[in-house]
């Protein structure tokens, strides 16, 4: 049985938004989310890390190529998200807050659609050096991968 090895790619994006429940009244979200409710949004230089684990391949001796991490994560994510408000430019968000953690399953969602079955291991979302959310595709179904067949 071949080693299982865990490889990460960084990556820094940067976007808009408004915290905001659809849940919520104006009033309570303006208590929830304090200054980040302001109705004209805010913005974060996101850092993104992706981690895929599997086994190491016997003919290419690598669990998947950076190049084609790197690939994965460009197209599925960052060109959807990078210099975008999420809020407006991103339809998934259009019916969810755009909190970090439903941000982090989003781009699970996205990535799953790229990344081989079994590979996506972690999708670890850094909004700022001292918030970070971890997200590892725990009790998703098939609606929510639905949920981002159109992006925008």
């Amino acid at each position: 049985m071949p080693p299982v090895v865990s490889v990460s790619r960084t990556e820094h994006f940067s976007a808009a938004h408004r915290l905001n429940s659809h849940h919520l009244s104006a009033e309570d979200n303006a208590r929830v989310f304090g200054k980040c409710n302001h109705v004209n949004g805010h913005g974060h230089n996101y850092v993104l890390e992706v981690v895929v684990r599997g086994p190491v391949d016997a003919e290419t001796e690598m669990v998947a190529n950076i190049t084609d991490l790197k690939r994965w994560i460009k197209s599925a994510v960052l060109d959807v998200v990078d210099h975008r408000n999420l809020d407006l430019d991103v339809a998934y968000f259009r019916t969810r807050a755009s909190t970090t953690e439903n941000l982090a399953v989003f781009i699970w969602l996205r990535l799953a659609q790229v990344v081989p079955a079994g590979l996506l291991h972690q999708v670890i979302l850094s909004e700022t050096p001292k918030n970070k959310v971890i997200f590892t595709g725990e009790g998703l179904t098939d609606s929510d991968y639905a949920a981002v067949a159109d992006p925008v």
